[in-house]
């Protein structure tokens, strides 16, 4: 079977919702994302075999197909085809499993996977909100009432049940949250985000047109005593909103290719496709399934937690990375190195291609080697995904 790489990978910077993107809309928002990806490989667009790119909130500007309104908004021509995924909060790294299986298989030697969602123009749960209030019913029919009786899916609830059954306290939660803003600081200052973030012109107050480069959720005045000061989102809970992933504006787009698509376009790869792992879990507690699917990857790949030089877990809430660091052992200090979703933001169906675009050129800059992404999806859901720099 042929091998999947990674040959360039980017980025917008998050926006906070009605930020600096709120009037981007979400096509055009994805398109910048793959444009950049052209720019950066100097590829014809006509190469590309297929964008799979995922969306959670596909609704109003982010329905119809997303993935197709994407690429008719960009540079690449009406004859590059393209799909929309949804596994929840795993939508873009799901497009990316895809797209890498498409290059194995061999059916496709080049393929754009990525994701999107504006969380300012759509908001999040639109979806299951508009059939609801226009008397279509709820997602939830008899059968899944009958096996899951009374239940009401919730991931904040779920976030509290990872607290509760691992022994986590808000001091812990609270101390992540912390450091997350002080990891994107550094990220920030050092220049760690220059080579995969793509500038995006937005309009200020004013009126001036300005460059927008730096995630916008992060707080650069972050203090330990004002996070452990917010209040509480439950009575008698340990999460609050210092301690939740930002609502986030953004788009990432990955280009995938197999060695005839190396040869053919003359490119150099970043990171080689190692391991692709998909597994379902309980959907009550929901968020708890990285643990799971992180063991069981490493079992598949014949490797151990001390192999992986970084980890990037998506910070929905603090008490799932803070748990998966409890359960597997692995090492904190590899842990998403730039700061994660508390502080940068987590733009749904794109954090998967967000996430992977940063783990790919932190590899790069700290000259290691094994990367490892999971995150926690809607349903009980997680994918896992292992890289290799090259």
């Amino acid at each position: 079977m042929a091998e999947a790489y990674i040959v360039a990978a980017a980025r917008t910077a998050g926006g906070r919702k009605g930020g600096r993107l709120k009037d981007w809309h979400p096509a055009d928002l994805g398109a910048a994302a793959i444009d950049a990806l052209l720019d950066r490989t100097g590829i014809d667009p006509a190469r590309i075999d297929d964008v799979i790119f995922g969306c959670v909130s596909q609704a109003g500007e982010q329905s119809v197909n997303v993935a197709r309104n994407v690429v008719s908004s960009s540079r690449l021509p009406e004859s590059v085809p393209a799909t929309s995924v949804d596994r929840q909060c795993g939508s873009a790294q799901q497009a990316l499993h895809f797209a890498a299986q498409a290059v194995m298989s061999g059916t496709m030697d080049v393929v754009v996977a990525g994701g999107v969602e504006s969380m300012s123009r759509v908001p999040m749960g639109m979806p299951s909100l508009l059939p609801e209030k226009s008397g279509f019913g709820n997602y939830k029919g008899p059968r899944m009432e009958a096996r899951y009786p009374g239940v009401h899916f919730s991931q904040f609830a779920g976030a509290e049940m990872i607290v509760k059954k691992h022994g986590l306290t808000k001091d812990q939660l609270d101390e992540f949250g912390y450091n997350s803003h002080q990891k994107a600081i550094r990220a920030t200052k050092a220049g760690a985000f220059n080579d995969e973030i793509v500038p995006l012109e937005f309009t200020t107050a004013e009126g001036a047109k300005e460059q927008h480069t730096v995630d916008e959720g992060i707080r650069f005045d972050a203090s330990l005593e004002a996070i452990k000061s917010v209040k509480l989102l439950q009575e008698g809970g340990a999460i609050t909103a210092a301690t939740s992933s930002q609502i986030c504006d953004g788009s990432a787009a990955i280009l995938v290719v197999n060695e005839q698509g190396l040869k053919s376009l003359g490119l150099t790869p970043m990171a080689r496709i190692h391991h692709l792992t998909v597994i379902g879990g309980d959907p009550v507690i929901m968020l708890e399934t990285p643990l799971p699917a992180t063991k069981l990857a490493l079992q598949k790949a014949g490797m151990k937690i001390d192999d992986i030089d970084l980890f990037e877990v998506n910070e929905a809430f603090a008490s799932v990375p803070v748990a998966w660091l409890k359960e597997t052992g692995a090492d904190p200090e590899r842990l998403n190195v730039n700061g994660g979703a508390i502080a940068l933001g987590h733009p749904l169906g794109c954090s998967g291609a967000k996430l992977m675009t940063t783990l790919v050129h932190a590899l790069k800059a700290r000259n290691k080697r094994y990367g490892l992404q999971t995150m926690c999806e809607g349903g009980g859901l997680a994918n896992v995904t292992i890289i290799e720099r090259l």
